[in-house]
């Protein structure tokens, strides 16, 4: 298990031997049967509903348990060390219900939030399309007003839980053309509204418990008070829930690498050549030294921006860091992992050969880490290195962007 865990009280840390408890008892002796028959864990999900883990970070009075980012991090750290889809799924529910804890309306958060956070409902994030992955604003798919609803018409790829979601976070051109950043609204529909059909599921490397399909909108009609926010605050929308989501993937890729070093480790303590654990071997003992220190490196990097988060400063730089550190870490922890255990590493019979399939898409999905070079160098650009939050980052940051409904 982790060797190495910040905690903010006593609660937190019995909540999170909590998690790891049920990670390890419940989560564990599914994830290879589920994984090797691509059958979606619907259920634990509406389990971990039940146990306030799909509302950690979200306020109490929206049906959440107000806990802080970095609690809930490590939560999603302890899921993913045992079984990636399953913490993936949890990050990417919590981004689909970002907009409205964030930008809602009071009316659409008591209205909608409850049954989000409590596992009764589960949600999918509609962004990225066949053409318009990294350039969101190259989005074609259009919500035309009429009347009191809209009519939406396009089609979203990569949608994580789609096909089993129950209501989809989509954002969608109201004005303007490819290529704007303005005129791109953020709306909530519910996944049995007609006209969404979702297509089959994409045949994957990794994540196979976890389906991801494109999903199509013709003549979807949506009241509009299931648009979040204003008209043409989509981009803005969607981009600071990517910041958060960014975090709750380097949590998932802290977690799996974590999990590859947990499985390594008690091999190489166990397994014996020339008379000696493959520990002690000098080859083996400084690839697992190596193995540790990345995942040290990922998991300060991202708790050290998830208490910006905490703090209302600005972290979208750091969210960038840390998903791209702990990601390209992971792909090399789990590569690392299979060596370490040799033909037994590409082997299903241990699970490392799953993590490391897991590791790949994690610098993929929530922004490649191209993307992430780019974000990292206009931040670089724009204010220059090792940038320290004061009270007028604080206000500056909050004059510059539009002004949500609660601290993002």
């Amino acid at each position: 298990m982790p060797t190495t865990r910040i905690f903010t009280s006593s609660e937190h840390a019995e909540l999170l031997e909590l998690v790891r408890d049920i990670a390890r008892k419940e989560l564990a002796p599914k994830a290879a049967e589920f994984e090797r028959e691509e059958q979606f864990p619907r259920d634990l999900f509406r389990f971990l509903g039940e146990l306030g883990v799909l509302g950690l970070a979200y306020p109490e009075e929206d049906g959440g348990l107000g806990l802080p980012a970095e609690v809930y991090l490590q939560v999603t750290e302890e899921i993913a060390s045992v079984w990636a889809s399953v913490a993936v799924g949890v990050s990417v529910h919590a981004l689909s219900c970002y907009p409205i804890a964030i930008f809602g309306s009071e009316a659409q958060r008591r209205r909608l939030l409850p049954a989000m956070l409590d596992g009764t409902t589960l949600g999918a994030y509609c962004l990225s399309e066949p053409h318009a992955g990294s350039d969101p604003a190259a989005m074609t798919t259009t919500a035309r007003r009429d009347g009191d609803e809209y009519v939406i018409d396009g089609t979203k790829a990569w949608v994580t839980h789609g096909g089993v979601a129950d209501f989809y976070t989509v954002m969608a051109r109201t004005s303007g053309k490819p290529g704007d950043h303005q005129g791109i609204s953020c709306f909530v529909v519910p996944a049995d509204t007609p006209g969404i059909e979702a297509d089959a599921p994409e045949r994957k490397m990794g994540l196979s418990a976890s389906p991801t399909a494109s999903i199509r909108f013709e003549n979807v009609r949506v009241h509009v008070s299931r648009r979040i926010g204003e008209e043409g605050e989509g981009l803005k929308i969607a981009l600071s829930a990517l910041d958060s989501g960014r975090l709750g993937i380097a949590a998932c890729a802290t977690g799996l690498a974590q999990g590859a070093l947990d499985v390594s480790l008690e091999y190489a303590k166990q397994r014996e050549t020339f008379e000696k654990p493959i520990i002690q071997h000098q080859g083996v003992g400084f690839m697992l030294a190596d193995m540790e220190t990345a995942i040290v490196a990922s998991r300060s990097t991202m708790l050290a921006a998830a208490r910006l988060k905490d703090q209302c400063l600005p972290y979208s730089r750091e969210a960038s860091i840390s998903k791209l550190l702990a990601t390209d870490s992971a792909m090399r922890v789990t590569t690392d992992a299979v060596q370490v255990l040799g033909g037994a590493g590409y082997t299903r019979d241990f699970p490392v050969e799953r993590y490391m399939r897991d590791a790949k898409i994690m610098q993929i999905f929530e922004g490649t880490n191209q993307i992430q070079r780019m974000v990292i160098s206009r931040h670089l650009e724009r204010g220059g290195s090792g940038q320290i939050h004061t009270l007028e980052h604080r206000t500056q940051a909050a004059e510059a962007q539009i002004t949500p409904r609660r601290a993002a």
